[in-house]
């Protein structure tokens, strides 16, 4: 079982952010990948769980050739940028911008006197030279809801056989996963079930395994990242 926990991480960032950096795949930091990050599952390559200062920015920066998911968990974001530039985020919801080959350029600003917190998901999209595209989800307080992902006979989300869902479980749910994942407790905490052995999971902790079985405790809301 292998589990990294957030708080064990050392705090970074940029601009107007501070950030645990949790996934650095190799395929896209090479040499600068951090030791103690895991790997990224299928085309998912990063993540970071970031803090927005008051009224901090990422500033506007390009991409090209990769598809950035981010997932708000509290305040607002509001988006710039060259892809449905001036919409309003606020907690909960997530916003999915693909580059493509055409490219694109955001800056995602904190509007408010206080932080707040975002994550930040990185995939390779599976065919190159696409075009631009955004798409953008509220995902359901309870259940499941895909954000990343699936076949490509459907629209809902971007294709890719790497897919990401938000997850939320009242306490006493559970949600079963046979295939290889990445699990983010972004809220909450669980006991995560593996073959015969349990194990206590709490927000901040990243879990990799397969055939996992999780158990909410209280409310927990997950990001779930899977690859068939």
């Amino acid at each position: 079982m292998n589990i990294l926990s957030r708080d064990t991480l050392q705090l970074g960032g940029f601009a107007g952010i501070t950030e645990h950096r949790l996934v650095t795949d190799s395929r896209v930091f090479a040499g600068r990948k951090k030791p103690e990050t895991f790997e990224g599952l299928g085309s998912m390559v990063y993540l970071a769980d970031a803090r927005y200062l008051p009224h901090g920015q990422s500033g506007m920066h390009p991409h090209s050739e990769i598809d950035v998911i981010s997932i708000v968990l509290e305040g607002r974001v509001s988006h710039e940028g060259s892809l449905e530039h001036g919409k309003d985020l606020i907690a909960g919801d997530v916003q999915v911008q693909r580059a493509g080959g055409e490219g694109f350029s955001h800056n995602e600003i904190n509007p408010d006197d206080q932080p707040n917190r975002m994550l930040q998901v990185w995939a390779l999209p599976e065919v190159s030279g696409q075009a631009a595209e955004y798409k953008s989800y509220t995902p359901k307080t309870k259940g499941t809801t895909r954000i990343y992902g699936g076949s490509q006979s459907q629209t809902d989300t971007f294709a890719s056989a790497t897919t990401m869902d938000i997850v939320h479980l009242d306490t006493a749910d559970s949600i079963e996963i046979a295939n290889d994942a990445l699990v983010y407790v972004i809220a909450g905490n669980a006991e995560l079930r593996h073959i015969d052995e349990s194990f206590d999971i709490k927000e901040g902790d990243l879990v990799r395994n397969t055939e996992l079985k999780i158990v909410a405790r209280a409310h927990t809301q997950l990001l779930v990242v899977s690859h068939r």
